[in-house]
């Protein structure tokens, strides 16, 4: 039997201007394992310790993101112009994002601060899903959750710079099932 697995991220909240960007990759998957191995053997051809948009360059960027987007997942993501008021447009775009029940968990970064799993925490009880299946952790410790912060980094920096991430969003694009403008 399949589980869907959620990997949440965001990229560009933190800025006063351009676009920020809330990413839910959901991988639907009888083995979450072989993506993650798959992400793994990457960053190891490409000779980096762990993938992380913002401290990568773009060409490792473009062959990280083409080897992983051969693999089955889809995204979901939800795009607001800086600055915002993210406890709100959180909220209000996983309200919208997060509509299925079969959900085995929900990944987010363990940077964040504890108002935002708050949050998530409410939309799920709202759905009524438990929010045992919400974790937080360390992306240097989920590959799938690098997975996320690649996709992420990538609408943003796309959304702010369409020429320079034109291709590279082309085919990420073909992976997205929902896209929520500014709720």
């Amino acid at each position: 039997m399949e589980s869907m697995h959620i990997f949440i991220d965001e990229s560009g909240i933190h800025k006063n201007t351009g676009h920020s960007v809330i990413v839910l990759v959901y991988i639907e998957t009888k083995n979450l394992e072989d993506l993650e191995k798959t992400i793994v053997n990457c960053e190891e051809k490409l000779n980096i310790k762990y993938f992380h948009w913002s401290a990568t360059v773009l060409r490792v960027k473009e062959k990280f993101l083409k080897s992983i987007l051969k693999e089955e997942f889809t995204i979901k993501i939800a795009v607001f112009y800086n600055p915002i008021f993210i406890q709100k447009e959180l909220e209000q775009s996983l309200q919208h994002m997060i509509v299925e029940k079969n959900i085995y968990r929900i990944v987010i970064d363990g940077k964040q601060p504890k108002l935002y799993s708050q949050k998530i925490k409410k939309v799920l009880r709202d759905k009524g899903i438990t929010v045992k299946k919400l974790r937080t952790a360390n992306d240097e410790q989920v590959p799938a959750l690098r997975l996320a912060d690649a996709i992420a980094g990538l609408i943003r920096s796309h959304l702010d710079d369409k020429t320079k991430f034109k291709t590279l969003y082309k085919q990420v694009e073909k992976k997205i099932v929902l896209n929520i403008n500014e709720l």
